[in-house]
């Protein structure tokens, strides 16, 4: 696994592959992605986020129905790392949701350090949420996030994908101009 890489090369290095090889999940893995997300900010240290870690086939296996039918692909994951939190854990401001944005960055954080390991870790939305609370004994009032789906990039092009999905395996999606998104005053 690669450990060298800056955050300048992890943020660009990092892709949402679908196609994944399996990889070896170690309880030192965990540990390595949990310390990244545990150091990212949040309002008043508050630390809003929370994860569940999937791996043991018998529970990965529990969560494929669950999945939108275009995220098939996921079948092919090693781990599986459920995000999730509510409201009253971090700062209440009148009109925003603030917990979603400190759940994001820790998220981000995760996302780089697997990025910077040489894995794949794929952020996805389509899921059944209550499902997914209901197999992982989430309380219900913790809203489930989003899905981390992390493996290694295959260079060989699943079955699992849709052709769309295929396509945007070998070439990035074309990203907005930085013009398209920001605003300087």
């Amino acid at each position: 696994m690669v450990t060298n890489m800056n955050v300048e090369q992890a943020i660009k290095e990092r892709r949402a592959y679908r196609a994944l090889d399996l990889v070896d999940i170690t309880e030192e893995l965990i540990q390595k992605l949990a310390e990244a997300a545990q150091l990212a900010p949040s309002c008043f240290n508050n630390q809003p986020s929370r994860f569940v870690f999937i791996h043991t086939p018998k529970v990965l296996e529990k969560l494929h129905p669950v999945l939108t039918r275009g995220n098939k692909w996921v079948e092919a994951a090693s781990l599986i790392i459920v995000v999730y939190s509510q409201r009253d854990l971090d700062c209440k401001l009148p009109g925003r949701d603030y917990y979603l944005f400190d759940i994001g960055l820790s998220t981000a954080f995760l996302i780089l350090r697997a990025t910077e390991l040489g894995l794949v870790a794929h952020p996805i939305a389509g899921f059944d949420d209550e499902k997914v609370k209901e197999i992982l004994d989430i309380p219900q009032d913790m809203t489930v996030i989003t899905l981390v789906i992390v493996g290694k990039h295959s260079e060989t092009i699943s079955d699992l994908l849709s052709e769309k999905q295929a396509s945007v395996e070998t070439n990035r999606p074309p990203r907005k101009t930085v013009e398209e998104f920001i605003s300087i005053r």
